[in-house]
């Protein structure tokens, strides 16, 4: 069913749940983010985080990921009232913290492994 009214009117806990499937078409997409279409492509160009895969015809498919960053825009927009670019630097931020909280667990991880190997090696030792 397509809607007629402003995308604004499902809160994000009205709207559907993201289907177990793989790819969805920019269609399928609108639907589940009560969005038209014509949004979705310019969010593309404003966005460099929302990236579809397109294939044959220049046709969109989405992927999970996409539909949750997607809602994530919605809100930050339709909801929180930020500004196309005040989104875009929260979503620069938290990819940042997010980064930064990798790394950091990437180097706890090879203290670890670190710190264990230097224990068999001392075990192999005596």
């Amino acid at each position: 069913m397509v809607q007629t009214r402003p995308s604004k009117e499902l809160s994000v806990n009205e709207l559907p749940a993201v289907p177990n499937k793989r790819y969805f078409s920019i269609g399928e997409v609108g639907e589940l983010c009560d969005l038209k279409p014509h949004v979705l492509r310019y969010w593309e160009q404003e966005f460099p985080q929302l990236s579809p895969i397109k294939r044959r015809g220049n046709r969109r498919y989405y992927q999970r990921e996409d539909i949750l960053l997607i809602r994530r825009i919605r809100i930050m927009l339709y909801d929180e009232g930020f500004t196309i670019s005040g989104a875009k630097q929260q979503l620069k931020g938290s990819h940042l913290k997010e980064v930064k909280k990798e790394i950091s667990e990437s180097k706890q991880s090879v203290r670890e492994i670190r710190k264990e190997l230097e224990d068999i090696l001392t075990e192999l030792k005596d």
